[in-house]
């Protein structure tokens, strides 16, 4: 079992259903004992959105995902306001509409806070939002509270969350933000360690199958004209579609089957047609 920097019911120490690297788990605890938000970026495909799955998991937490949309702002993320339905309330008879607190509905961010116990709170791919949405959050990140004009109220955190925050890295982050948080790079994972993350999906798999398709996947990663490179999702698709059609080992870097698994744009694919036509593939 893979150690960590701190012993205890508190600390991460990965799992059997995440393969993670030592230095991961360690800034995993390392966040966790700081109190500060984790900022994982990677590629796709390097298990960042898993991480906190694992986290929540491994910890026996519950974890509150709030998913990043381009139209996503900061105060969503807090509470909403459902002035809508209270003036059709008041319109139409409804009772109890001068009691403002029925139409609050606190968002994903005000959920964890509000929460009892601590919970693994996910702000998944923040860089899809606008610019300010990061700086929108940095008083609320750090004091772990806001407040409700509406009703008067204050939500403060009584157990500070574990948080987890991803990016694609498709956009820079702002500095105040970045100061506030713990930053990790998830490299994409050499052969080795994709060898494990396989065998933890597929127990069984056929040695010389995986060895031939780890193989061909990480050549076809470096060609540099592929624009959209197979991540670890399209490997472990690929590798179920090879052990359920019975396609004999041999035949794998001869005819690549099913490339549309691990390839999803034309230009790629044609590609890698040009390369297996060559031969200077394999």
């Amino acid at each position: 079992m893979k150690t960590s920097l701190f012993a205890g019911e508190t600390s991460f120490r990965g799992s059997s259903e995440y393969v993670a690297s030592q230095e991961l788990i360690n800034v995993v605890n390392i966040s966790m004992a700081l109190q500060k938000p984790l900022l994982i970026k990677g590629e796709p495909g390097t298990g960042k959105t898993m991480l906190a799955q694992s986290i929540a998991a491994a910890l026996g937490k519950r974890l509150i995902v709030w998913s990043i949309k381009s139209t996503t702002k900061a105060q969503g993320g807090l509470y909403v306001y459902d002035v809508v339905q209270r003036l059709y309330d008041s319109q139409f008879g409804g009772a109890g509409v001068d009691d403002i607190a029925k139409y609050i509905k606190l968002g994903k961010l005000g959920e964890a806070f509000a929460s009892s116990e601590q919970v693994v709170l996910l702000i998944d791919e923040i860089d899809k939002a606008d610019l300010e949405f990061p700086n929108d959050l940095l008083w609320e990140l750090d004091q772990m509270e806001f407040h409700i004009p509406e009703t008067k109220e204050t939500i403060k955190a009584t157990t500070r969350p574990v948080v987890i925050i991803t990016s694609n890295a498709e956009k820079e982050l702002p500095d105040a933000f970045l100061r506030r948080c713990i930053f990790h790079y998830i490299d994409f994972p050499d052969e080795e360690m994709m060898e494990e993350i396989v065998r933890v999906h597929y127990p069984d798999v056929e040695k010389h199958l995986l060895a031939q398709v780890l193989q061909a996947f990480y050549r076809i990663r470096q060609i540099a004209a592929i624009q959209k490179k197979p991540s670890t999702s399209e490997l472990l698709d690929w590798v179920q579609a090879l052990r359920l059609s019975g396609v004999p080992v041999e035949n794998i870097f001869r005819d690549l089957p099913f490339t549309g698994v691990l390839l999803k744009k034309d230009e790629d694919i044609a590609v890698l047609e040009r390369h297996l036509s060559r031969g200077d593939l394999f």
